[in-house]
């Protein structure tokens, strides 16, 4: 990199050159352990220069729902900018702590879970993967580990890269009103989310360089949720002779990738241990109904399962997972506004 990379800086390439692939070597080395002094990151208090905090009027966007979702209220939220990439946003980790063990949950226990789309369906029949990874009481640790993505509401298709109606499952409620609030927060009032891709991480995992550019509502955010350890998150340019920057994130992180940033190169080269663990923290206030309307989720029992995961024995499973792992969730928009199905032509596209 340009900056101050040390031991890298012999490796810069010349222009159009695959810099993007050159960093990302540099970070997933373990051979030669790399620098981390330029990896913007607010925890460790380095490159913050890069980044401008945003100032938000939440005064109309704390509803009663963000609680109920694990969120703390808005007028908390720190959000941030970045100035080498127009349209990405930081939100830095909005959540409760209980918060967070609820949706690691539900990564973990419901997602994986048919009609939704596993990479381990190819090899095995399983209709409940967390319920078989402790099947007799004892945990298959080598089937927990095989799990690395699933996905939900349309499909992504890996071969073809192209959504269609007949590869497409019901979206989770839960999940879609987080969006929601998430949206409204951020102004994106139409926003609908539609489908999404759950990745499983674990010590030692990668994610390769590449550009989401499948849905067909380009001009709609793509919004990225990160529990569990640490990650860089690399995000270039639209060529792979752009530079990236290297940015921590944590668990409760929010990444939102907009206009510009959007069809941008974006990879993972590393995952690193959690400064902190606030999945863990032993102060949980249950959540209580507060009388707050939502706009997708109708299970009269959300709120029980919510605090259920206030009970540390029950939520030992769930820690052990997360001690070594990260969940990311990636979510986006497929259709354009008022488009009911890819087939519709009635929609507006502008």
């Amino acid at each position: 990199m340009k900056r101050k990379l040390n031991n890298m800086e012999s490796a810069i390439p010349a222009k159009g050159e695959d810099i993007f692939m050159k960093v990302f070597k540099y970070y997933k080395s373990n051979n030669q352990k790399p620098s981390y002094d330029n990896v913007i990151s607010i925890a460790r208090n380095t490159c913050t220069t890069e980044l401008d905090a945003v100032n938000v009027n939440s005064s109309q966007i704390d509803d009663a729902r963000l609680e109920l979702l694990g969120l703390h209220k808005c007028s908390e939220w720190k959000q941030y900018s970045f100035k080498r990439h127009p349209g990405l946003i930081l939100i830095k980790n909005p959540f409760t702590g209980l918060g967070q063990r609820y949706w690691i949950r539900q990564c973990l226990e419901e997602y994986p879970k048919k009609p939704n789309k596993k990479n381990i369906d190819i090899d095995t029949d399983l209709s409940d993967w967390w319920q078989e990874c402790y099947k007799d009481g004892q945990l298959n640790r080598k089937l927990q580990k095989k799990l690395r993505w699933t996905t939900l509401g349309y499909h992504h298709d890996w071969d073809s890269k192209v959504y269609s109606e007949e590869n497409k499952s019901p979206f989770p409620k839960d999940l879609a009103e987080l969006c929601d609030v998430v949206a409204l927060y951020l102004n994106y009032k139409n926003f609908k989310a539609e489908a999404a891709i759950v990745n499983y991480y674990h010590m030692g995992s990668t994610l390769s360089a590449h550009t989401d550019h499948s849905e067909v509502n380009l001009e709609a955010p793509l919004f990225s949720f990160s529990f569990g350890q640490s990650a860089i998150f690399l995000l270039g340019g639209h060529e792979k002779s752009t530079e990236p920057s290297a940015i921590l994130l944590d668990s409760g992180d929010i990444v939102v990738m907009s206009k510009e940033a959007r069809l941008c190169y974006h990879a993972v080269p590393k995952i690193l241990p959690a400064s902190s663990r606030p999945w863990d923290q032993s102060d949980f206030k249950p959540i209580t109904c507060n009388g707050s309307s939502f706009k997708y989720i109708d299970d009269k029992d959300y709120i029980t399962l919510v605090n259920r995961n206030s009970d540390n024995t029950e939520w030992k499973d769930f820690s052990i997972y997360t001690e070594e792992s990260r969940i990311n969730i990636n979510v986006r928009q497929v259709l354009n506004e008022n488009q009911s199905t890819l087939t519709d032509s009635n929609f507006n596209d502008t």
